[in-house]
């Protein structure tokens, strides 16, 4: 299955699963130290990853609003979950095919590789999670439309380690942990035991997504002889270009090491 040992061709594969089965294959090429198998040399990972036909991607006004309260409307968040789930995987795997050589993690790009094929294996096996549990619910993957704006954030960033850093772990994901607690509690309420403990899991490797992305910013800081703090704010406010939504779940930051301070002061 050499075809599947790269984060390149994690990112040309348009199936779904067989995406999520090329992405979990190439984290075990690297639990065997085949970390060769992740250079950069050669192609550049292209600008957008390949997809399927559906979902059908729509602008994010354009999405339905639905209650838990019905199968159909726990169908549909999940369904979002999965988007974002497949979104990840690619994230992971771009930033390695992107920045495995760059000046800034040159030094421990064995390291970074590691760490970001971690990510890539959770992101996969949390989409099949998901789409394991809509299929429990009678529905799949591509059977809601879905918000065709995610992979902004990798086009915004694609020219500078430190903005995909700060905006793809630090923003986006951080994000999933502010919000997913008040799903996972909804989702009970509905009586979606079986949902919310897929959440739940979601939620707390997340937290380690985040931390790989602090740990790493703080890296790029330190050989940029900049202050990291610093140094996110200032990605954050020309790469993003809005202000952070609150609430913050601060103490699942705090667990990241994320501290309040790098962010409180960009929240409207």
């Amino acid at each position: 299955m050499q075809a599947s040992l790269t984060p390149l061709s994690v990112l040309t594969e348009g199936d779904p699963h067989k995406k999520a089965a090329a992405a979990r294959a190439f984290r075990q090429s690297i639990l065997k130290s085949n970390l060769g198998g992740a250079s950069t040399d050669g192609p550049q990972p292209p600008d957008y990853p390949s997809r399927p036909d559906r979902p059908e991607l729509v602008p994010a006004k354009q999405l339905a609003r639905r209650r838990l309260g019905s199968v159909e409307g726990r169908a549909a968040l999940l369904h979002a979950i999965a988007h974002i789930e497949l979104n990840a995987i690619d994230l992971a795997a771009d930033m390695i095919a992107r920045f495995a050589d760059a000046a800034d993690v040159s030094d421990r790009r064995d390291d970074f590789i590691v760490d970001w094929s971690s990510v890539c294996d959770d992101e996969a096996r949390h989409f099949v999670m998901v789409c394991d549990r809509l299929n429990e619910l009678g529905f799949a993957y591509g059977d809601f439309p879905a918000h065709g704006g995610l992979w902004d954030a990798a086009m915004n960033t694609r020219s500078d380690i430190a903005a995909r850093l700060a905006i793809a772990p630090l923003v986006l994901e951080a994000r999933g942990l502010d919000v997913t607690p008040g799903m996972i509690e909804k989702l009970i309420q509905a009586g979606d035991q079986k949902s919310a403990a897929v959440l739940q899991i979601i939620y707390e490797e997340e937290i380690g997504h985040v931390a790989i992305g602090m740990r790493w910013l703080r890296h790029v800081a330190e050989k940029r002889d900049l202050e990291p703090n610093s140094l996110f704010k200032r990605m954050v406010q020309e790469f993003f270009g809005n202000h952070l939504r609150r609430p913050f779940n601060v103490d699942a930051r705090e667990k990241a090491g994320f501290p309040l301070s790098y962010y409180k002061d960009l929240s409207g």
